[in-house]
């Protein structure tokens, strides 16, 4: 028996070590592959000696951000808008103008808040009452039920009554049972 177990035991060892060998391979594989790969095409341009020069680019330097918009480094921009008419006008009205457009969109959302509660309150006491209705129902249909099994209990208590008496007269007069 303790041979079987050290056969296991260096058949578990044996998996590890597979084991161990294929997760290193799949981590390190790929650098590994692309660094050999890379290494490869390198040689292999240097010894071909390919009539490719290396490149040289004349490009300007990057634009700045001044450069691009001059207007963000001085951000008290006085002429913002002057162009445009409709917001020339806004910017014209008085303080106490935009405030009561204010006061009216406030009052106008306030409204539109005020009808979608009320549609919903009234859906709910609809529904509220549905359910309402369809419980008395339930209350009523159970104490039916309870009242017929009332009855029921007392018409059986007085067969029984009725039986026993039944059976009592019969042995009196001979009757010896099933």
């Amino acid at each position: 028996m303790s041979r079987g177990r050290s056969d296991s035991g260096g058949w578990l060892r044996g998996c590890l070590v597979v084991f161990a060998v294929v997760s290193a391979l799949g981590v390190c594989g790929p650098a590994l592959y692309w660094r050999f790969k890379n290494a490869i095409t390198l040689r292999n341009s240097h010894s071909s000696k390919l009539s490719c020069p290396p490149c040289l680019c004349d490009c300007p330097p990057p634009l700045s951000l001044f450069q691009l918009a001059p207007g963000l480094a001085n951000l008290s921009i006085s002429d913002c808008g002057s162009n445009d008419p409709d917001l020339k006008e806004e910017m014209e009205k008085q303080f106490v103008d935009l405030l009561s457009e204010e006061l009216k969109l406030q009052e106008s959302v306030t409204e539109a808040n005020t009808r979608h509660m009320n549609i919903t309150l009234a859906e709910a006491k609809r529904v509220a009452s549905q359910y309402q209705r369809e419980a008395d129902k339930c209350i009523a249909a159970t104490e039916t039920c309870e009242q017929a099994r009332e009855r029921a209990q007392a018409i059986l208590t007085k067969e029984k009554k009725m039986t026993l008496v039944w059976e009592k007269r019969a042995r009196q007069m001979g009757w010896e049972g099933e």
